[in-house]
């Protein structure tokens, strides 16, 4: 009797919670929670690159300067987050999604006090720890949610993450821009609400353990190839080769899009800020459109799309006026946002049972990339010019074409239970 009642409270518990556990089913307010916690997340850092202008002309930085700031932040999230991903395959920690966060509402309000350039580097760098332990664990809980549905809840989490950094410029622009860098001390309060959030997050994830034990496929579900190592080894290679493709293009429209409005166009700051959301909200856009999308027509076909495909309007972005590059901006955001998940749930499908270790991995190359690519284009702009970063950072989606490497990992479908 005693039993019954313990278990009927847990289950009272969950509902209570963040719903029902039982089974294979999809749990979208898990999901959900993950998207939204994901979008609090990544508004705390695109406050960083949204207030580059800012912390340029205060500190009479160069634009190599402001790219080892977003080196340092992302070298640590990129290092970290593999190793992260590894640990908690092994061990799960439910509770360390609300510890990331705090450490990233601890670097926010270093960098609102930050009084030189090292200091700015330090409060960044927290940011980056921050990440690597949010991401690879948010993940897997959204692959234990997804119910089966792993590129739409892949997506779903991921859009979040895009949504918050649409809206962290506009934000920016609103309330520090104008008010100066101390201001970002307002945006903790945010961080704390996401810390309660990811705190009932853990404690669903806590209860439900069990989902991350392999289940029998259903008649009718893909049953995934077992490919050789060395094919395993060479579509990793590739996949790496892709996400640097992808997010050395991606960070010089995210790091430096607003300097060349500035620089080509004559814009305001705050006016750069806009279109600078119009075209991270057009990243989000693509990026729920690719996780299902993947689910149907398989992920080496969205990734085929969506990393070659951008090649045409970024080798014309750099020759067209104001209203051409926002609405390229918008296709290209689109467009290339849609790789993203469509490599992680690949990179899963191909390493079956390490899914933190994966995209702790995939999140932290995306890191590392972003990082490196925006110190070279950084060091680039200040020996040239800010448009010919534009001109040479064209070229990078055509690395889309080693995706004829990739090797198919969704087989066909299973007979039986």
């Amino acid at each position: 009797m005693s039993q019954s009642v313990d278990k009927l409270s847990v289950v009272n518990a969950e509902r209570r919670d963040f719903g029902p556990s039982a089974g294979e089913s999809t749990v979208m307010k898990i999901l959900w929670a993950l998207s939204l916690s994901h979008l609090i997340n990544d508004i705390l850092q695109a406050l960083l690159p949204s207030i580059y202008p800012v912390l340029k002309e205060s500190y009479h930085l160069s634009f190599t300067q402001i790219g080892l700031i977003t080196l340092t932040y992302q070298i640590t999230g990129s290092l970290l987050q593999p190793l992260v991903g590894y640990y908690t395959d092994r061990n799960h920690k439910p509770y360390s999604l609300a510890v990331g966060m705090g450490v990233t509402v601890a670097g926010l309000a270093v960098l609102s006090q930050a009084f030189s350039f090292q200091a700015l580097c330090f409060g960044a760098g927290m940011v980056g720890v921050g990440s690597s332990i949010f991401h690879p664990e948010a993940s897997r809980v959204a692959r234990m949610a997804s119910g089966g549905k792993h590129g739409f809840a892949q997506s779903l989490f991921q859009v979040g993450g895009n949504l918050g950094t649409s809206f962290g410029p506009l934000l920016a622009a609103a309330i520090i821009i104008p008010r100066g860098q101390r201001h970002i001390l307002w945006f903790t309060i945010l961080g704390v609400a996401g810390m309660v959030l990811l705190t009932r997050v853990g404690g669903w994830y806590q209860r439900n353990l069990h989902r991350l034990k392999p289940k029998p496929r259903a008649a009718g579900e893909v049953a995934p190839v077992r490919l050789p190592r060395g094919k395993v080894i060479l579509a990793l290679a590739t996949l790496v080769a892709l996400i640097f493709s992808k997010y050395f293009y991606l960070i010089s429209l995210t790091n430096y899009y607003t300097f060349y409005l500035i620089d080509k166009f004559q814009v305001s700051v705050q006016w750069s800020q806009i279109y600078l959301f119009v075209f991270l909200f057009a990243v989000a856009a693509g990026t729920i459109i690719g996780g299902p999308v993947g689910d149907r027509i398989g992920r080496k076909r969205v990734i085929w799309i969506s990393i070659l495909g951008v090649a045409p309007f970024s080798l014309l972005l750099p020759h067209v006026g104001l209203v051409g590059t926002v609405v390229l901006t918008v296709f290209i955001g689109v467009i290339l946002a849609s790789a993203f998940s469509a490599i992680i749930v690949y990179a899963q499908e191909l390493v079956p049972g390490n899914v933190g270790l994966i995209a702790g991995l995939f999140f932290g190359l995306a890191f590392g990339a972003a990082g490196i690519g925006s110190a070279l284009l950084g060091r680039l702009a200040d020996h040239t010019s800010i448009r010919q970063v534009f001109e040479v950072s064209a070229y990078f989606p055509l690395i889309g074409l080693l995706t004829a490497f990739l090797p198919e990992v969704e087989g066909k479908k299973s007979r039986a239970a």
